[in-house]
């Protein structure tokens, strides 16, 4: 899949693109699915709010199919390498999940400054790349980002693990207001299917969910395989170090993979 050269424009200028409802409601279906299970798990990949729900389930696509097709979709892999013109590999997989009435904050940050610092990437040359499991409304912890704010390049950030049980490199609130007032801040919101993308150095957050919606977002970070990390300092399941590239499977094959299971499931 190619992006338009107006969608690689609005890219480079504003630091993001979201695409609405890429992945159809049958594909959508089996990720949902699947996610169910893997949030469920009891699994050392699976990262926890304090309250106990679950947060973060990293390398998903390592122990199951659903998620390693989605890990080689063209719709994912082929704007990415159009962007950096060249092949990429994973660098993280995660589910992130904002649970109903639990689902806490994301404090704002930059991507790479934790990519830089902790895992040794040379370059901003890596980026996020997500899709929408659940309808994403205003109200239900949307990711909120700052139009332009990756044109700073890497922002002094502090290390903070005192709101959440997540380590970041977080931003001051007098960084944070001067990059708003240039930029504004948008939310990208949508049905199940949309797929997000944006630049390592935007700036971005989300505020906690006390709604009883719940909000599951798959990531793919893809880096350049000219770009691999060189001083890793967090498990191989965060940060993999496998850079062989990433060959795409066929568009249809998460949609065959979908009615297969259904097939085998009414058997």
């Amino acid at each position: 899949m190619k992006l338009t050269d107006a969608q690689v424009a609005q890219f480079h200028k504003e630091g993001w693109l979201f695409l609405p409802e890429l992945f159809t409601p049958e594909e959508i279906e089996i990720l949902r699915d699947e996610s169910a299970a893997v949030l469920g798990s009891n699994r050392q990949e699976i990262w926890r709010e304090k309250s106990g729900a679950p947060r973060t389930a990293f390398a998903a696509h390592t122990y199951n199919e659903a998620f390693s097709i989605l890990g080689r979709h063209p719709r994912m892999i082929e704007p990415v390498e159009q962007m950096f013109g060249e092949k990429v590999y994973m660098h993280q997989y995660k589910i992130n999940a904002k649970a109903k009435f639990d689902g806490d904050v994301w404090q704002w940050h930059q991507d790479y400054a934790t990519w830089m610092r902790d895992d040794g990437m040379p370059e901003p040359r890596a980026m996020n790349i997500s899709v929408f499991l659940d309808e994403v409304y205003p109200f239900n912890g949307a990711l909120m980002l700052v139009p332009r704010s990756q044109k700073h390049g890497n922002i002094n950030a502090g290390h903070d693990t005192s709101t959440t049980a997540y380590p970041l490199w977080t931003l001051d609130n007098a960084t944070v207001e001067k990059l708003v007032a240039e930029g504004g801040i948008v939310a990208p919101i949508g049905k199940p299917g949309g797929m997000l993308m944006f630049h390592g150095n935007l700036v971005h957050g989300s505020a906690g969910n006390i709604t009883p919606y719940s909000r599951r977002i798959v990531y793919l970070t893809l880096n350049a395989v000219s770009n691999a990390i060189k001083k890793p300092t967090r498990a191989e399941w965060i940060a993999h170090q496998d850079f062989t590239p990433i060959t795409a499977v066929a568009d249809d094959a998460l949609l065959q993979y979908a009615r297969q299971h259904k097939k085998h499931a009414a058997e």
